[in-house]
């Protein structure tokens, strides 16, 4: 099969044009494509999922252990052929500026996977090897096996750069993009999901692939890229032991949809069935729920039909009165509060069972990887318990923090986080259930806990 990872010399040197571009261009061919992405990225495996109609997956050997990352791509790349993995930042750039961790460099040598380097070749020449070579020889093990370039002026620019590389890096350079060969990628952000799922992306994508195949070897590609299928002969995914049958309600529509689809995964694998609602359509929490999953995503963005959609909003309240286990990641902790403000200072009024008010903001609040450790109290993670996630936001919460969920700690700070009462864990970051799958078991015996 094929499988290789696009990674960047930098941010925003088009790798998930590349990307996404490249995935329709193979699809057209009648081939069949597994889209995973380095890193907790929410937004691009959006993408992957629109372009190749297969859950794109997250791999990050951060917050999971190497085996972990390995079973993730066997187990979703068994039935494609071609595997594409999209890496994070460049390609050496991870948890810390001292080591490969958590790095697309990191992932491709866990996978096994041989890599193409992309960069912004504009107004270079022969500085284009000098640019490559670098990411070659930082690490003995780097495993480019091509370069695509992007943002060239020409061909006869693309002719200039391509010798300049192959000749000292030994390395074929396999195509380019010229300068607005493709429109600017619609928004990452604002309206992306509702953008999808109607469909308005989908000339942008065949746009794409046609940008691809008019200025992108696909045959060399191809020829370059085989890889071995990886033997994973267990994993935390096999189904475990079958006790009893756990319901659990997860909210899930345009302005809830931020899941890492291994954390559901994990939970059909422990024994749960989810039962799949929509806030935006003013969905009650399913009537045979155990638990309850709100996770992250843009309610902001949807805050005003969110406002008035009583009967989700009482059937959530109700659910938290009656003990349910409830997760409730970011959007979804943003959701439970008494209000969201949006950045030209409208109040809309939430749910109402977590005090105080969230509040818009034009600067990123945070950004970046969390260690968790649990408190007295908190059903999913205990004191003595781990877990690691990610957060993101652009928001801030105005209340008393007075009843913390969990101790959180990044590169940069090391403090208590989120809001815990009775059955209710909620805070602005996003778990990784593969982290520590006991986070799983922990859920699903407090479901069972409270049916008794």
């Amino acid at each position: 099969m094929n499988r290789f990872v696009l990674a960047g010399s930098g941010s925003g040197v088009g790798k998930t044009t590349f990307t996404i571009g490249i995935m329709r261009a193979l699809m057209k061919r009648g081939l069949t494509v597994q889209g995973f992405k380095c890193g907790p990225d929410y937004i691009d495996p959006t993408y992957h999922t629109a372009v190749t109609k297969r859950p794109s997956r997250n791999i990050d050997s951060f917050m999971m252990s190497h085996d972990t990352v390995r079973a993730i791509v066997a187990r979703a790349s068994q039935d494609v052929e071609v595997a594409m993995i999209e890496g994070v930042m460049g390609f050496y750039d991870g948890k810390s500026p001292l080591s490969n961790e958590g790095s697309a460099a990191d992932l491709s040598e866990i996978t096994k996977s041989p890599v193409i380097l992309i960069f912004n070749a504009a107004s270079m020449a022969r500085s284009a090897a000098a640019i490559v070579k670098g990411f070659q020889l930082l690490e003995e093990h780097s495993n480019i096996v091509g370069v695509l370039a992007n943002q060239l002026g020409s061909k006869s620019h693309f002719e200039i750069v391509k010798s300049a590389i192959e000749q000292e890096c030994g390395i074929p350079v396999i195509g380019y993009l010229p300068k607005g060969a493709v429109p600017t990628l619609p928004s990452r952000h604002l309206g992306l999901v509702p953008a999808i799922e109607r469909g308005d992306l989908d000339s942008y994508f065949d746009r794409l692939a046609e940008a691809i195949e008019e200025t992108v070897d696909l045959e060399q590609l191809l020829d370059i890229t085989k890889a071995q299928s990886l033997d994973v002969p267990v994993s935390i995914f096999d189904p475990q032991p079958q006790g009893q049958e756990v319901h659990i309600a997860v909210a899930k529509d345009a302005a809830f949809n931020f899941y890492y689809e291994e954390n559901l995964e994990l939970l059909r694998a422990y024994g749960a069935t989810l039962h799949f609602f929509s806030p935006l359509k003013n969905e009650e929490v399913p009537k045979i729920a155990q638990g309850l999953y709100i996770g992250g995503g843009f309610p902001e963005e949807f805050a005003e039909s969110l406002a008035k959609n009583e009967a989700t909003k009482q059937s959530i309240r109700a659910a938290l009165e009656r003990g349910l286990p409830t997760l409730a990641e970011c959007g979804g902790f943003m959701f439970l509060t008494e209000e969201i403000v949006n950045r030209q200072g409208q109040v809309f009024p939430m749910v109402g069972v977590i005090p105080g008010r969230v509040r818009m903001q034009a600067k990123l609040a945070a950004l970046g990887y969390r260690e968790m450790t649990g408190v007295p109290g908190n059903f999913l993670l205990n004191e003595r318990e781990q877990a690691k996630g990610h957060e993101f936001h652009y928001s801030t919460y105005e209340g008393e923090d007075s009843s913390p969920a969990y101790f959180s700690k990044g590169r940069f700070r090391a403090q208590q986080e989120g809001y815990l009462h009775k059955k209710l864990v909620a805070g602005y970051t996003h778990f990784h259930f593969a982290s520590n799958p006991q986070l799983v078991k922990n859920w699903l015996t407090t479901c069972l806990e409270g049916e008794q």
